[in-house]
């Protein structure tokens, strides 16, 4: 299977990608070892990272010997969590214990990588999950790549010529390549779920609350969200039951059960309701071939059971516009000083979006607020009659490199509604363009509920194929 060869609804790709579930199977029954899962990873880094710009730091002596450490417990009888083994990578504005954050920033000060492994990323290290390095991510999380400052700049694995999605750049292509088996992005106005779609992964936006946000740099107070990413849902699943839960350190968590989300992919989605918003299908701009592969998930879930309606989204203009100039605003709190002091040092698509901010008065904050407010009264009333909703994730699939700005983006992106809310929401595959580049499906539920988000999106990945689309210079790496 090529890069170029399109993939339709149903089509079975070629694959030689582990998922994480299937990793930790093969773990436990004797047919791989967590040494030979990280070996792997490093292998395909060695031989894939120069070209996609990956990562920013890399900890192949520290994976290995976790690793081992292990398999050693395996062999001994004990269990040692379930990511045990399974290779991470993590966006570098999240803090890890002995390497650097920089939040691929000059003007990031150092001292803040050398608070330890933040909460989250401890989570998944004592669930026995090993980290392999560094992701590269926007500047801050927010903006385009900048060639002029001394970082790699994230390709696409599907066409190098074209964007990874940000600001989870480097997780969504170290997933989709293989270089690791999943990951942690962040999500401020889609930025876990937008390199999941266009590099053909699947990421997940919980709840706002649910994931502690202590030791991630903020970009957006009121709409920051730390998500899992992986080649599935069941893999995203996974991962969220061991990162979620509230904690003393970010009092913006909530003290809410964590259900059992494994238990709730059952592959049945009979008499689920779900909300299409096919509204969103009239963006100016939106691709027909993404129409297409929308209209063609959706009949999968009708086929498959679901109760499929037609919704509109309400507010959903003003709410994109409350998430755009809301993080903004609260970006330029962050960042005033800095920006001050050392205006030439960040990277002129990030300072841009984020000086936006200042450009916003008092009132047009609190405004936005009243918007995001009066939205979450009609989401709820909404979904009082469905139990999901489901929107393709961007207008269009990968832009090219060499013609992106920030305001393409933010005018291809239809994820900040989700942050506006505080809705759990996910991306999974949902097929390819002619040209082989990959479209992402949007499916969203009821607060805490982010269990019927992926009991949809596990059943509707047992019915397709799209997320074990493997791109083809990842196929040509030995394993």
């Amino acid at each position: 299977m090529t890069a170029t060869e399109p993939l339709t609804a149903l089509t079975t790709p070629a694959t030689e990608l582990l998922t994480i579930a299937d990793a930790a199977a093969a773990l436990r029954a004797g047919t791989t070892t967590a040494v030979d899962l990280v070996r792997t990873a490093i292998a395909r880094a060695d031989a894939l990272d120069a070209t996609l710009g990956v990562y920013l730091h890399r900890t192949d002596e520290a994976a290995l010997e976790a690793a081992a450490a292990v398999d050693a417990a395996l062999a001994a009888g004990d269990d040692p969590g379930p990511l045990a083994g399974i290779p991470l990578g993590i966006k570098d504005i999240l803090s890890v214990e002995g390497t650097p954050t920089t939040s691929q920033s000059l003007v990031m000060d150092p001292a803040f990588g050398e608070q330890g492994d933040a909460v989250v990323v401890a989570r998944l290290k004592a669930a026995g999950g090993i980290v392999t390095g560094k992701t590269t991510t926007m500047e801050y999380a927010v903006g385009c790549p900048d060639p002029s400052k001394p970082f790699p700049i994230p390709r696409n694995p599907w066409d190098t010529e074209r964007w990874t999605g940000g600001s989870s750049s480097g997780t969504g292509n170290g997933v989709a390549a293989g270089l690791f088996l999943g990951g942690l992005g962040t999500d401020t106005g889609g930025s876990v779920r937008y390199p999941a779609a266009l590099c053909g992964i699947s990421g997940m936006k919980q709840t706002f609350g649910r994931v502690p946000k202590s030791g991630c740099t903020p970009l957006g107070f009121s709409y920051d969200h730390v998500g899992p990413m992986a080649r599935s849902a069941r893999d995203c699943a996974l991962m969220l039951g061991v990162m979620a839960g509230a904690h003393p350190s970010d009092p913006t968590t909530a003290d809410v059960d964590v259900p059992d989300y494994l238990a709730a992919l059952t592959g049945d989605v009979t008499g689920l309701r779900i909300g299409v918003a096919t509204h969103l299908l009239d963006t100016p701009g939106f691709d027909p071939e993404n129409a297409v592969a929308f209209r063609a998930a959706v009949d999968v879930l009708a086929a498959a059971g679901a109760d499929v309606v037609e919704v509109a989204l309400p507010n959903f203009a003003e709410a994109m516009t409350a998430t755009a100039y809301g993080f903004c605003a609260e970006a330029f709190a962050y960042h005033r000083g800095d920006l001050q002091a050392r205006w030439a040092d960040y990277g002129a698509p990030t300072r841009m979006a984020i000086v936006k901010g200042a450009l916003f008065s008092a009132a047009d904050y609190v405004q936005a607020q009243r918007v995001r407010r009066a939205t979450v009264k009609a989401t709820t009333e909404l979904m009082t009659d469905v139990d999901l909703l489901l929107t393709p994730t961007t207008t269009i699939a990968a832009p090219l490199l060499e013609s992106l700005d920030f305001d393409l983006v933010m005018a291809t992106v239809l994820t900040p509604y989700f942050n506006a809310v505080g809705l759990p929401a996910m991306s999974i595959p949902m097929g390819f363009t002619s040209t082989g580049l990959p479209l992402g499906l949007q499916i969203a539920g009821r607060p805490f509920e982010e269990a019927t988000v992926f009991q949809a999106a596990d059943a509707y990945q047992r019915i397709t194929t799209h997320h074990l689309a493997v791109p083809a210079m990842t196929l040509e790496v030995a394993a």
